[in-house]
């Protein structure tokens, strides 16, 4: 499973689906109301980007500039800038495919069985958070918890339970989700023996045409080791037309 729409800020621009009734808290309901409205945070429209990003191991510190485009959940480019010496490296998600093209050997790869599970630019991500469409509000059985803070922020607390035969590798995930707007907050991943194994932690919300989104998402392994990657949005807009064809393997390539 991806580390679902929250790593994909990354690749998705946004759509804020319309306003809705949403039933009572505390309701099945809700619970559900309130997972669709995050899992649409981050789909349909087209959008362009510019993002830092840092990554840190318990070896070496790593920052990226990266340039990123976007069309809808099926298509994504995602380009480096800095540092020079990676500048043209890039990925490139074509529907359920996935490709990268690395610049200082001027190979394009095709993403596939084992490699899913590698590191994505040698960040906390992996290739797979890249391509899953997994739904919170259609893969998971869940369930409202007692209302809860974070950082002294009221949130509510749901716990997802992967329904059988789904393609999930994750025992359960826990959502937080802000009360007073319903803008997710964290997510928990939990390994089949209900132990945690990362968290994603979204935060400095800013107005970005006409929609209120996190501009920087922390993705942490929870082993102790202190690292982390940390994705800074510096530039984001929406107004822009972008056709299939452009995120094309031989786009891909072009510098």
């Amino acid at each position: 499973m991806r580390a679902h729409l929250f790593v994909l800020p990354l690749l998705l621009a946004t759509t804020l689906p319309a306003a809705a009734a949403t039933p009572a808290p505390g309701t099945p309901e809700f619970a559900r109301a309130v997972l669709e409205k995050v899992d649409d945070l981050y789909r349909g429209a087209q959008s362009h980007g510019v993002m830092e990003m840092e990554v840190k191991t318990r070896h070496w510190t790593r920052s990226m500039s990266l340039e990123s485009w976007s069309k809808g959940k099926d298509y994504s480019l995602v380009r480096i800038l800095e540092p020079k010496k990676d500048r043209g490296t890039a990925t490139l998600k074509d529907r359920h495919d996935l490709f990268t093209y690395l610049n200082n050997t001027g190979r394009t790869v095709k993403i596939a069985g084992a490699m899913m599970g590698g590191s994505w630019m040698g960040s906390h991500f992996t290739n797979d958070d890249l391509v899953r469409e997994t739904r919170l509000s259609d893969d998971y059985d869940v369930t409202q918890l007692p209302d809860d803070k974070l950082d002294g922020v009221p949130v509510y607390r749901f716990q997802l339970i992967p329904r059988p035969g789904k393609p999930i590798v994750w025992g359960k995930v826990e959502a937080l989700v802000r009360i007073s707007d319903q803008a997710p907050l964290q997510q928990t991943f939990f390994d089949e023996d209900k132990k945690p194994v990362r968290q994603l932690t979204m935060s400095d919300f800013k107005s970005i045409g006409g929609r209120n989104l996190p501009t920087t998402m922390l993705m942490k392994p929870l082993d102790g080791s202190g690292e982390y990657t940390r994705v800074t949005w510096k530039e984001l807009s929406f107004d822009l037309k972008l056709e299939p064809g452009f995120f094309s393997v031989r786009n891909l390539t072009s510098r």
